[in-house]
């Protein structure tokens, strides 16, 4: 019966030396292994103690705020204040933010100083109202297609090009342009192109424009309809407003254009929606001459003859004022003169018996269409001097 061999010894705790061995490789001794990190961090009061270190130091609220504060000069003796406060509260209680705070301190002081040199001297005040000024110059720089009614504008392209920002001015500095208003175009599902909205804000622009230049006479002779078209891009964010506006390409003007129903008394504005179609047709005159397109000039001068007679009739119902009613009843009568011989161009048998009648009739129309009338009711009494007119 062979021996039995002694038991083997009973193993070593985990990283102890084997007994009648070498050491087993373990996680501090193995090579190339990295150093593998138990639930310990460090000493006391290190950063990043872990469950087993003191609790973490903190950094002092005061000494961040008075940092801040000196930092951002809006509250100077704010930072000055929080960080002498901060300094005997650090030291009490063991915190960090020694430095935050002496930096705030030598901040905030320095901040004071300059608040109160720019006091004496006024710089303060001048820095404001500078800043102020570039607020209000970035405020009145907008897109042309966010004007308003009533708004005059600067335009550096001056109207010839696309243009993406104006300037708003007072109206009664020099401007090249004044909005007369706008509208939104409807009808089309998808960007109808340049052309399609240039033939609609044309009419509908002529239309705001009447209706907000009542006084026509007050408007400027190089003033004449503008507008503004909505782009492909703004069409796609849903915004195909047209903005009408009275502009001019050449030297800039001074003072509103505006007589509409906020500026003009009932007699004024019955006045002038009385006598202006007479102007408007007068400016429908068809190109070609009657030994060309004899038509068409018999046309229009039946639609100037209609012009003239509801003008006259339109007179003749209102009840005017003492101030106006003599004047007013005088152009009625040039009127009535004035109808007699449009009548007699309107019904002309052909281009021979056109001519004989048409300086006749133009003769007959008042040349300064009711100035004294315009005068004594407040209006503009006379027209623009347009090129070659005598001063």
């Amino acid at each position: 019966m062979e021996p039995t061999p002694p038991p083997p010894p009973p193993p070593s705790p985990q990283g102890g030396p084997q007994q009648g061995g070498w050491p087993a490789p373990g996680p501090y001794t193995s090579s190339g292994m990295p150093y593998t990190a138990g639930p310990y961090a460090g000493p006391p009061g290190a950063p990043g103690a872990g469950p087993y270190g003191q609790p973490r130091r903190t950094t002092n609220g005061l000494a961040i705020g008075s940092l801040v504060s000196g930092i951002v000069c809006c509250l100077p003796p704010l930072g000055l204040v929080l960080g002498l406060v901060a300094l005997p509260q650090i030291r009490k209680r063991d915190q960090a933010g020694k430095g935050l705070a002496v930096a705030g301190i030598v901040l905030s002081a320095v901040s004071c100083l300059l608040l109160v040199v720019g006091l004496v001297t006024g710089g303060i005040g001048s820095a404001w109202s500078d800043f102020q000024e570039g607020v209000d110059e970035a405020a009145r720089s907008k897109s042309p297609l966010s004007l308003r009614t009533g708004q005059c504008f600067l335009d550096e392209g001056k109207l010839e090009e696309y243009t993406t920002d104006v300037t708003i001015v007072d109206c009664d500095r020099p401007h090249d342009g004044e909005v007369s208003g706008g509208f939104k175009v409807t009808g089309f599902d998808k960007w109808p192109g340049e052309d399609a909205i240039d033939a609609i804000a044309e009419k509908r622009c002529e239309s705001v424009n009447a209706a907000y230049a009542l006084d026509t006479w007050a408007v400027p002779v190089d003033v004449w309809l503008y507008y503004y078209l909505p782009s492909a891009q703004s069409w796609r964010l849903g915004d195909p407003m047209v903005t009408c506006a009275f502009a001019t390409e050449k030297k800039s003007f001074s003072g509103s254009v505006r007589s509409d129903a906020t500026t003009l008394t009932d007699d004024q504005k019955y006045f002038l929606k009385t006598v202006n179609p007479i102007e408007t047709v007068s400016y429908r005159e068809p190109d070609e001459d009657p030994d060309e397109d004899f038509a068409a000039n018999k046309v229009w001068a039946g639609e100037f003859l209609s012009a003239i007679d509801t003008a006259r009739t339109r007179l003749e119902l209102h009840s005017w004022s003492a101030e106006s009613a003599t004047a007013v009843a005088a152009l009625r009568k040039e009127l009535e003169a004035a109808s007699k011989e449009w009548g007699k161009l309107s019904t002309a048998a052909d281009a021979e018996a056109y001519w004989a009648a048409y300086d006749t009739a133009w003769d007959t129309v008042p040349g300064d269409l009711g100035a004294d009338a315009r005068t004594a009711l407040g209006l503009t009494g006379a027209p623009p001097e347009r090129e070659g007119t005598a001063a």
